[in-house]
């Protein structure tokens, strides 16, 4: 009996030695299930965050040609504006000289000499204000050239944002499919 005793718990012994390794290989299994889980769940948050940002890129190259818009209108409106400004001031100008210029060619002395010193302010006159709307036309031809850089540069980096919004939207795409495979949901 004896003998048959210790085979009976060579028999146990062995069986639980064997019912553990099994535990412990079925556990290194979830283990390793719930890390590639992990893994693949991290893949997802990263692909979403990457079109997140890709997404902002595309805002903001919207938000610059919008404001390349802007500044072209506002260039518009200020060279229509120069453009009446001097036309104005061209009227009055030439009115002034003709006025003065006769004057000038007056028989009296003193009203010829008077009309010249006036005819040399309004000379002088013109050439301030000429100078105040060719810089005020030079203000406005900057803008509109900055307002036509901002358009294409924003054209430009909207159409690299967006080829790469549909790269990482596959990508996200891919991550997902993976991961809800691994877990069975949808």
């Amino acid at each position: 009996m004896n003998i048959f005793v210790i085979r009976m718990n060579t028999r146990i012994i062995y069986t639980l030695l064997l019912l553990h390794i099994f535990v412990q290989f079925t556990l290194g299994q979830n283990d390793r299930k719930a890390g590639e889980l992990k893994s693949l769940e991290t893949a997802v948050t990263n692909a979403e965050a990457r079109v997140a940002i890709i997404e902002k890129r595309v805002s903001d190259a919207d938000s610059i040609i919008n404001a390349g818009k802007r500044m072209l209108d506002e260039s518009k409106a200020e060279l229509k504006s120069v453009d009446s400004d001097s036309k104005k001031f061209e009227k009055v100008y030439d009115s002034k000289r003709k006025e003065t210029g006769k004057q000038a060619n007056s028989k009296d002395k003193t009203e010829a000499n008077r009309a010249r010193t006036e005819l040399r302010n309004v000379e002088t006159q013109y050439k301030t204000e000429s100078r105040a709307l060719e810089t005020r036309l030079r203000e406005a031809t900057r803008k509109q050239t900055m307002g036509i850089t901002n358009i294409q540069k924003g054209k430009t980096a909207r159409k690299n944002a967006e080829e790469a919004l549909k790269v990482a939207n596959q990508a996200l795409k891919a991550a997902r499919a993976k991961y809800y495979g691994a877990t069975g949901e949808k």
